[in-house]
């Protein structure tokens, strides 16, 4: 499993900044990433990012890597914002379970999937609210994990002995300004 994660999450990330792609703005597609990424409308993540990406000029593997890897958080996040949303706005729970969803259906189809969209509605408002600020959080912890980083420094130590004239700093083609 480490090696997993080493292999689809670490390593392209570390590619990126040996790439040129500053700590601040591979913070920012990582964390805005991570937040659209739990969105509690399952499938409309990747289009979403890919939209933030281009949008906000950020890089689009890595909002794509820090999506993907929200997924499992996507889904234990459904029910919490599904629970928020309904209290933010002064309503019951809807039921999950398959039964209850079934019967439901059976009885009213048009009326359960009414019931059922306006509490989707209800749960992105919520997670309308946590996501900025959690993605905030997370955009700075980022930030410094990634200014500490020994890829960094190394890439510094780089630029340092690079010859003059050489070409330094990063370039608009890979994301960061």
């Amino acid at each position: 499993m480490r090696e997993l994660v080493r292999r689809k999450l670490v390593d392209p990330l570390a590619r990126q900044l040996s790439q040129g792609v500053s700590p601040e703005r591979l913070a920012l597609a990582l964390a805005l990433g991570t937040a659209v990424g739990t969105l509690p409308i399952l499938g409309a993540t990747t289009a979403l990012c890919a939209f933030a990406g281009v949008a906000l000029r950020l890089n689009q593997p890595a909002i794509q890597v820090a999506n993907y890897a929200a997924y499992p958080a996507q889904l234990a996040l459904l029910l919490p914002f599904f629970r928020l949303g309904a209290w933010l706005f002064g309503r019951r729970p809807v039921a999950f379970s398959p039964g209850a969803i079934r019967a439901q259906l059976a009885a009213d189809p048009w009326g359960a999937l009414a019931q059922y969209g306006a509490a989707n509605l209800r749960a992105v408002a919520a997670w309308a609210v946590v996501a900025p600020v959690a993605a905030g959080v997370l955009y700075l912890v980022l930030r410094a994990l990634l200014l500490r980083s020994p890829l960094r420094r190394h890439r510094e130590r780089e630029a340092e002995c690079a010859p003059p004239g050489a070409a330094s700093g990063p370039s608009p083609a890979n994301g960061s300004r």
